[in-house]
């Protein structure tokens, strides 16, 4: 999967040098000179990992994260200054932000940070999914699920629920077609990353 890159800093030599740097490694950036630009372009539709430049004029890349976080836009967020200090990091790692770097940036510290980022990203794109196709179940059929989840045989879970088997082998079909898999291991898998 091709990761979007996000970075936005006031200082264009800067954000040129680190889009080229990130060239060299297959990463594309798409660049943006403040954090207003960049909010007024941001399409939650099109997640990526975000690179900030931690001081700003205006808006901080402490504020921007806000920002995001405010309008549910959660995606993996690496913080650059060259001003860094121990209570800028902790404030920043304490907002959610994925990493901080200090400028000047070395390059391979930088794409490790954003193979981490993606990872990351993938990770809270597969919950949100899951979520989605959970939340297309009926109440009994998350009930039943939750008990399959447990290893529940079908006859098992038609005592407990006081319904014959036939009923539940009706849930499971339905819980199958929502979720798009018979197999329950995957349906399991669904359940717990929801």
């Amino acid at each position: 999967m091709m990761h979007k890159v996000y970075l936005v800093d006031d200082d264009e030599a800067v954000r040129e040098a680190l889009a080229f740097l990130l060239s060299t490694y297959g990463i594309t950036a798409e660049t943006f000179g403040d954090p207003q630009t960049f909010l007024a372009h941001v399409d939650e539709s099109r997640p990526g990992v975000l690179v900030v430049d931690l001081r700003m004029p205006l808006v901080s890349g402490q504020q921007l994260h806000q920002k995001l976080r405010e309008r549910d836009i959660d995606w993996p967020t690496i913080m650059i200054t060259g001003h860094g200090d121990v209570a800028a990091c902790r404030r920043a790692f304490k907002s959610g932000i994925q990493d901080f770097l200090t400028k000047p940036v070395d390059g391979e510290v930088l794409v490790d940070a954003l193979q981490q980022a993606f990872a990351s990203l993938d990770a809270g794109l597969e919950k949100r999914e899951a979520r989605a196709l959970l939340a297309r179940l009926t109440e009994r059929e998350r009930e039943v699920l939750d008990m399959v989840a447990r290893g529940w045989a079908s006859k098992e879970i038609a005592a407990s629920l006081e319904v014959s088997a036939r009923t539940i082998d009706a849930h499971r079909a339905k819980i199958a077609e929502k979720l798009g898999t018979s197999a329950v291991a995957e349906q399991v898998r669904l359940a717990l990353l929801a």
